[in-house]
């Protein structure tokens, strides 16, 4: 409880303990819990007022009603006046998210004049009251107001009466008189019965870090026309009141501002009353598309044949961002991009849609198909599927909306035989590929990506480029692609989606994805599943499965561009065997954890080192397998038993894979185990001074890469045979980081420090996986090991 309320309490402390003035704060907060104004201060005054009831001030209101110019801050038993403005509501939302209203009455009599804050509560009090009343108002609360002067706020329980013993003279007159548009006077109020001409999109601004809304109605009776502009709250009043084009309205209280010349109304405290007045009747002149020529301020109807995504934009003049949408509109006499910028492009658009343009601009436009462009503006109104429509409009608009809306099968664009055709398709995305960024001839980047596309009946490529190329798609999501561009491969039709297209995910329980066959059925038909151990070179459209049996790390290297590029391997396994997987950049990166299961989609199946890999190419998506295939996977503990299966070295053949084999190291060459490469090609390298170039690329070379290597002999029972560690798992033979030793042994120059150390692991026992492969040079077998299971002496 805060010093403020503290003091009041002081007033009351010997009717009431601490604890029972507390619950009537709480009481008063939750029955008025939907009123703004209503804090714990003022349930407290309320609490104190109630139980002083003969207090000081109670006497000055108790029954008395005092001139409003000899009002004082405090509770009033009443205040009487004349009504001489009623605003319209507003909405709001309290502080706990409910939704309440406010408005504001101005009284006056002889002496002063007060505004009135009438909340949820009252407001329905006003029904029976309007401009020109005199009225009583009971139990209200004279507080400062926002300008400094005295403010009456009612309460819950007020009551607004006529005052029918009022005496007139006491009060001024009112008289609601009506002003032409042309006889309007800057800085002062004025009411005008008036045509509503146009209603603008609101548009944003931001003040003080807080953000509003504004937008300007265009007004015209018979004498002239004039903006209205509506402010944050008032905007509101435009779809609370139904406002639109063609609405004649009284306005009363219109404060007249003057900028630069011109007169403009502001509405503030006034009040909008939407009905049937004596206005001229205005008729907004529509102009065919056909008929559009270069001019300013005109007004169409038609149909959405064509919608692009929202674009941003970083303006010159500030760097802020804006935004702009374009899209076109058809009649029955030809079609029009329209370009909309700002808060317009927050509008809901669909193709299809009816749109109704009032105050556009026709420019001359070389790169459209009519020669022209429309731009809207602040004061152009956009209406979305309008009502009002003639019976021969919508006929019209109906036969174009069943044209731009028909979605071809994508069986059927697999015929077309034409390059540019636009069209609408809808579908399931497959084999999703990699970004790829290029450089254009004037020097800028590019970015493409390849994906397939299959509604069940027909399958096409798709080519994704630059902003569309970076968004994120689901591999088997259902999606609709407008404005997609056909394009003749080499083997098939291909549709390009640029600038211009929109993709569009579609939520599976929508009606056009429920048509389309489920991912799995399209799966089957567009792909053979294959076991690893029957995947054959330069297979094409097959999936493959298994479980991730062992992963490297990334490793990094220089492309030929000076870009960097990333590659990484991982052994898969199945019930049928194991296979080598590459993957590059963006895949390379991602974390693969071993025992994880995984699915290629249309993988790249070359011969490599002697046997099969999977690479994963563009057209390539690497999936999570459905628990189906998981079920048919044996576990990792399962593939360890029947992959890993223990050799003696008499019993190796020159083409085992995954064999267990535990042996005595001996004979470690410790003479050369740091290799000096070349970053650019991975040649050796001879280091003989600080700056030499790779004699096989040519490229000077700053910073080599060294590769560690630990060859040696490797013995059991039956025989032994040559076995090399590379990188990893020579450091984990060594306990000791590549770098540190570089460090220690000077770039690999003075082997000295590491002798002792190399020269110890004779003897020691390891339990290795390994490959074995064929040495043409010394033509024997030798291991090539892949994991490290144990050592010891």
């Amino acid at each position: 409880m805060d010093n403020e309320i503290l003091e009041l309490y002081e007033q009351v402390k010997d009717k009431l303990t601490i604890e029972e003035f507390q619950a009537k704060i709480n009481d008063i907060s939750k029955e008025n819990e939907e009123l703004s104004f209503v804090d714990d201060y003022y349930a407290a005054e309320q609490v104190v007022n109630n139980i002083i009831g003969a207090s000081e001030d109670d006497q000055k209101s108790n029954g008395e009603i005092l001139n409003i110019g000899d009002l004082e801050q405090g509770p009033q038993a009443a205040i009487v006046g004349r009504i001489m403005g009623i605003s319209n509501p507003k909405s709001f939302k309290t502080r706990k998210g409910k939704s309440g209203q406010v408005c504001n009455m101005e009284l006056k009599d002889s002496t002063g004049d007060i505004r009135v804050v009438l909340w949820t509560e009252n407001i329905k009090l006003l029904k029976n009251f309007k401009e020109g009343n005199i009225v009583k108002i009971t139990d209200v609360d004279i507080k400062e107001g926002f300008r400094g002067d005295n403010e009456a706020n009612l309460r819950p329980r007020s009551t607004i009466t006529h005052f029918k013993e009022a005496d007139l003279s006491k009060f001024p007159e009112y008289e609601e008189k009506i002003t032409d548009i042309e006889d309007l006077v800057p800085e002062t109020k004025a009411n005008i019965i008036a045509r509503i001409v146009r209603i603008p999109t609101p548009r944003t601004y931001e003040k003080n870090g807080k953000e509003g809304k504004v937008t300007s109605l265009e007004l015209k009776d018979a004498t002239g026309e004039i903006s209205y502009t509506l402010w944050n709250k008032n905007v509101d009043l435009i779809d609370e009141l139904g406002l639109d084009a063609g609405d004649s309205v009284k306005i009363l209280g219109a404060q007249v501002r003057e900028r630069n010349g011109e007169l403009s109304l502001t509405h503030w405290d006034g009040r909008i009353i939407k009905g049937d007045f004596d206005v001229p009747e205005f008729t907004q002149e529509f102009i065919k598309i056909g008929d559009i020529t270069e001019q300013n301020n005109i007004a169409i109807k038609g149909v959405i044949s064509k919608l692009q995504d929202i674009r941003t934009f970083t303006r010159k003049s500030d760097g802020s961002e804006g935004k702009l949408r374009n899209f076109d509109v058809s009649d029955d006499t030809g079609s029009i991009r329209t370009t909309i910028w700002g808060n317009d492009t927050d509008i809901l658009l669909t193709k299809g849609d009816i749109v109704k343009i009032i105050g556009a601009d026709a420019r001359f436009d070389d790169y459209t198909d009519s020669g022209y462009s429309l731009n809207t503006n602040f004061n152009t109104q956009l209406s979305i599927n309008p009502e009002n429509l003639s019976d021969e409009e919508l006929d019209i608009f109906d036969e174009i909306k069943q044209k731009v809306s028909q979605i071809k099968r994508l069986s059927e664009v697999e015929e077309f035989d034409e390059d540019g055709i636009e069209v609408d398709v809808i579908g399931r995305m497959f084999a999703i590929g990699e970004i790829n960024e290029f450089q254009r001839d004037d020097g800028s980047v590019g970015y493409a990506r390849s994906a397939k596309f299959s509604d069940g009946e027909g399958r096409v490529g798709l080519t994704f480029w630059d902003q569309k190329a970076k968004q994120e798609y689901k591999t088997g999501g259902a999606y609709k692609i407008e404005n997609a561009k056909v394009r003749l491969g080499m083997y098939e039709v291909e549709l390009n989606i640029g600038g211009s297209a929109r993709v569009i995910e579609l939520p599976e329980d929508s009606d056009q994805a429920r048509f389309l066959p489920s991912f799995k059925t399209i799966e089957t038909m567009l792909y053979s599943h294959k076991s690893l151990a029957d995947v054959e070179e330069d297979d094409e459209g097959i999936i493959v499965t298994g479980r991730i049996i062992e992963s490297s790390d990334v490793r990094e290297f220089d492309r030929t561009d000076g870009s960097k590029g990333y590659v990484k391997s991982l052994e898969i396994a199945d019930n049928s065997g194991s296979i080598n997987v590459t993957l590059w950049n963006e895949n390379a990166k991602k974390e693969w954890n071993v025992g994880d299961a995984i699915k290629f989609q249309d993988p790249q199946i070359s011969f490599r080192n002697d046997s099969l890999e999977i690479n994963v190419s563009r057209s390539t998506s690497i999936l999570e397998p459905d628990e189906s295939e998981i079920d048919d996977l044996p576990t990792y503990d399962e593939l360890k038993e029947s992959i890993y299966v223990p050799k003696t070295i008499e019993a190796l053949e020159d083409d085992d894979r995954n064999v267990r084999i535990t042996g005595t190291l001996k004979e470690v060459f410790g003479n050369k185990i740091l290799i000096t490469k070349c970053p650019s090609c991975g040649n050796t390298v001879d280091q003989s001074s600080d700056d030499f170039v790779c004699s096989f690329c040519g490229e000077p070379i700053d910073e080599p890469r060294y590769l560690l290597m630990v060859p040696a002999r490797l013995e059991d029972d039956t025989g032994e045979i040559s076995i090399t560690f590379f990188d990893n798992l020579a450091e984990e033979l060594l306990d000791m980081k590549k770098e540190d030793i570089i460090n220690l042994t000077d770039n690999g120059s003075d082997l000295g420090p590491m002798e002792g150390r190399i020269d110890d692991l004779n003897g020691l026992t390891v339990e290795v996986i390994t490959n074995v492969s064929f040495d043409d040079y010394n033509e024997e077998i030798r291991l090539n090991p892949k994991r490290i299971l144990s050592k010891y002496y």
